[in-house]
């Protein structure tokens, strides 16, 4: 069972705009592929879209992964399945604390069909010791894991409860919505450490972003350009080097030549 993630002729609207245009896109498992592109081109709706965000809907296409049409699955099925989304602007859940938070979140994932939910919880002791050794990772105080969800959290502390989630779940397919979003330099070398340190051989990521920056840390195979809701242009990391030197108005020429 392949572990890419193949996006086909996909068409998605908001609110009767259309925003995707016909995307076509694969994403490797056990490579870290970047899309890159000018604001407005797409780029967030594509990763709302893949985690099945119900604001958007889709007029056509299809989305495969490990032998599945996703767009048939409600989001928790795709999240059980090996999906994870690292939102470009998490929200605060008050009363809830980080702990508990993805404590739940690994019991759904454990979950059984037809078993006692008691049954298949992680329990106590292994959730402490893992929670604890990502946090540490992260470099996050212990008292974090008291703080209701993402409440009073600083952009850099968002991006580090994601990748602290990462860690504790273990997805095979992660898509990165702008996870350089409102992060100082020292905050971004720490979520990017974190993600290169859950990279393996069974694990993809898509790294949506504007800027060569966060690609100086985590390091691309491959790079997408979109615009105007298509998947315009592919190469190698090179071109993310070439669009920061000049920007998207001579790749714009280019396609309208």
């Amino acid at each position: 069972m392949s572990n890419d993630l193949v996006i086909k002729a996909l068409h998605a609207n908001i609110e009767e705009k259309e925003i995707l245009r016909g995307v076509n896109l694969t994403i490797r498992g056990g490579t870290i592929h970047a899309i890159m592109g000018p604001n407005g081109s797409g780029k967030s709706t594509l990763a709302s879209v893949i985690a099945g965000h119900p604001g958007y809907e889709v007029a056509s296409g299809e989305i495969w992964y490990k032998g599945q049409n996703i767009l048939e699955l409600d989001p928790d099925e795709r999240s059980k399945l090996g999906l994870f989304l690292a939102f470009q602007y998490p929200v605060a859940v008050p009363g809830v604390s980080v702990a508990n938070f993805l404590r739940a979140a690994l019991n759904a994932h454990r979950s059984e069909e037809g078993k006692d939910p008691k049954e298949t919880a992680i329990p106590m002791a292994q959730f402490r010791k893992q929670l604890r050794e990502g946090m540490q990772a992260l470099e996050m105080d212990e008292g974090f894991a008291r703080r209701y969800l993402n409440e009073g959290f600083s952009g850099g502390e968002k991006k580090r409860l994601e990748i602290l989630q990462m860690t504790m779940l273990r997805p095979t397919m992660a898509v990165m919505d702008e996870t350089d979003s409102g992060l100082d330099i020292d905050a971004l070398r720490i979520v990017a450490e974190g993600v290169n340190r859950l990279a393996h051989p069974d694990m993809g990521v898509l790294v949506i972003t504007h800027y060569q920056r966060l690609l100086n840390y985590i390091k691309p195979h491959f790079v997408s350009v979109m615009m105007d809701g298509r998947i315009v242009r592919d190469a190698g990391p090179e071109l993310a080097l070439e669009l920061e030197e000049k920007g998207y108005d001579w790749l714009r020429e280019e396609l309208t030549a």
